[in-house]
């Protein structure tokens, strides 16, 4: 959010100084600037910042540029046009530049490998949280998409794209999010059948993309693919067949792998792992 900056005024300028300053002025092709006679707002929250400062970042131009486009009606907050200097918008307002959407922030993606003990959360009020782990990784805001509870582990993606988000929780595809996970017995044949095939739980479908056992270990040991974005399915899931979850650890999102990445680091994803996600 920007400080307000108050100042006093130094002395009346001459009428004829005012005057060659505005010829000037309209010499260059700059349009002239209304300043705010009223006394400025105080922003209501931590999330605003002055439009012209949100134009800017945007990388349309300077935040002095910006203030010429927004007297002369080229930006628009939420489908109104604003030429009031000094205004403030909230990061999620839609700001449109000649006609355009824009975003003041760069667009980032982050992968993390999720360790034990940090709460899926954007709340700073319930101990360590996956957002301290990526603290460092952006100055952009991104949020997680989806969730792994406190004792779970594996991949979450981050991002401030709205576009990848709404791919994960609103569209009817989804993408699929592939989990290891450790039950406290045996998973029986007739069991795996039924997930597999799909059953209901009050009048519910449930339904996965895949359900198998993991090679080479026990039958406690089953791999679940799944295009939900949290984890309470799956307990959901086993809980119905009489099985407690030792273990659950997110291995894959799409083609995105924990690779390179030890458990606790995060890493941001390339334009070839971005452009394959896009074309989900």
């Amino acid at each position: 959010m920007s400080r307000h900056q108050g100042s006093k005024g130094k002395g009346k300028a001459s009428g004829r100084g005012m005057d060659n300053k505005r010829s000037k002025s309209y010499a260059r092709g700059n349009a002239p600037v209304k300043k705010s006679t009223g006394t400025p707002k105080k922003a209501s929250d931590s999330n605003e910042i002055r439009l012209n400062k949100y134009v800017a970042n945007a990388g349309i131009c300077s935040r002095r540029e910006a203030d010429v486009h927004i007297a002369t009606g080229l930006v628009t907050v939420n489908g109104k046009v604003v030429t009031e200097m000094g205004y403030k918008v909230k990061l999620n307002d839609d700001v449109r530049f000649d006609g355009s959407r824009i975003n003041p922030e760069k667009k980032a993606y982050v992968l993390l490998n999720k360790p034990k003990g940090f709460a899926t959360t954007t709340s700073d009020s319930k101990g360590p949280t996956v957002m301290d782990l990526v603290a460092n990784a952006t100055k952009s805001d991104i949020k997680p998409i989806g969730r792994l509870g406190r004792n779970s582990k594996g991949l979450i993606l981050f991002t401030n794209d709205d576009k990848i988000h709404d791919k994960f929780t609103n569209s009817k595809h989804g993408v699929p999010r592939l989990f290891h996970i450790e039950l406290d017995k045996n998973l029986k044949l007739e069991d795996l059948k039924k997930i597999e095939s799909g059953f209901k739980i009050d009048g519910k479908l449930i339904t996965v993309e895949e359900i198998s056992y993991i090679d080479g270990a026990s039958k406690k040991e089953i791999g679940l693919k799944i295009k939900n974005t949290g984890n309470s399915i799956i307990r959901t899931i086993f809980e119905h067949f009489n099985y407690n979850i030792i273990s659950i650890d997110c291995v894959a999102i799409a083609h995105l792998t924990k690779k390179d990445i030890p458990r606790g680091h995060w890493k941001h994803l390339s334009k070839q792992e971005l452009n394959q996600l896009q074309m989900l």
